[in-house]
């Protein structure tokens, strides 16, 4: 099991849980909104560091991104697993080919 979807199935686990009893539990309890918002600012951050260039600063910020993403989802119950069935399913498709494709 990848740290990823180790951190997957301990943010499942906490949901519903005592918000006392652990920031995930807390952003949970928050709603999707909040969840939502979090995830926005560590963006942010991991962006400046990204723009910065400091490469330690960036990865730190990066996993929080990563965090918050999974955070953010499992508030609308989106799993890691419909992530990366997501990803597959893209896997060998262009980028711009992916992108051309959603456009109405």
């Amino acid at each position: 099991m990848s740290a990823l979807e180790r951190l997957a199935a301990t943010i499942a686990a906490r949901q519903g849980t005592d918000p006392d009893s652990s920031w995930t539990a807390k952003l949970l309890a928050k709603g999707p909104e909040k969840c939502a918002e979090k995830f926005g600012e560590e963006a942010i951050e991991a962006v400046i560091e990204a723009v910065k260039g400091d490469k330690a600063r960036l990865t730190s910020e990066a996993a929080d991104v990563l965090y918050h993403l999974l955070v953010m989802c499992a508030a609308r119950g989106v799993t890691l697993a419909e992530i990366e069935a997501e990803l597959a399913r893209r896997e060998g498709t262009s980028g711009l080919t992916e992108k051309a494709a959603r456009q109405p």
